[in-house]
């Protein structure tokens, strides 16, 4: 069962904004797509669901899980189908192009890690005693 590390009361919390009404299905890409990229590469301790135990990494997480939405919503796309491929688009004057052989969304933006992520994994109070980022090991 996938993790999810925030619910919409703690995404209306961390933007001051009304969640949209697709937030459960937001949570749970941003979710899925920080644990594939960000946290299967960090160290912390896990209950029996996979979710942090400590607070400071739990709130953290939670953090990091609505900032990668908030970034969804501001960039209007939360899949990557946004960098799958068109070559010219025109509206009006206005004319934008893109290689249209791209197969992948992986470049869109929302296929990126949000900058607050980052910011959110940086806290001071995540000690490497409690989230150490970056520390793959196998025993």
């Amino acid at each position: 069962m996938a993790r999810v590390y925030a619910t919409s009361s703690q995404y209306q919390e961390y933007t001051g904004e009304a969640p949209p009404t697709d937030i459960d299905v937001r949570l749970r890409r941003a979710s899925a797509l920080l644990d594939a990229q960000v946290f299967r590469l960090c160290r912390y301790d896990v209950d029996d669901t996979g979710l942090p135990t400590n607070a400071v990494v739990a709130q953290a997480f939670a953090d990091a899980t609505c900032a990668q939405v908030e970034w969804g919503v501001q960039v209007g796309d939360i899949t990557g189908a946004a960098g799958v491929g068109w070559d010219t688009v025109k509206i009006g004057t206005a004319e934008l192009g893109r290689s249209g052989t791209a197969t992948s969304g992986d470049e869109a933006p929302g296929r990126q890690i949000a900058p607050a992520v980052w910011d959110a994994l940086r806290s001071p109070d995540l000690t490497p005693d409690i989230l150490w980022i970056g520390a793959v090991m196998t025993c």
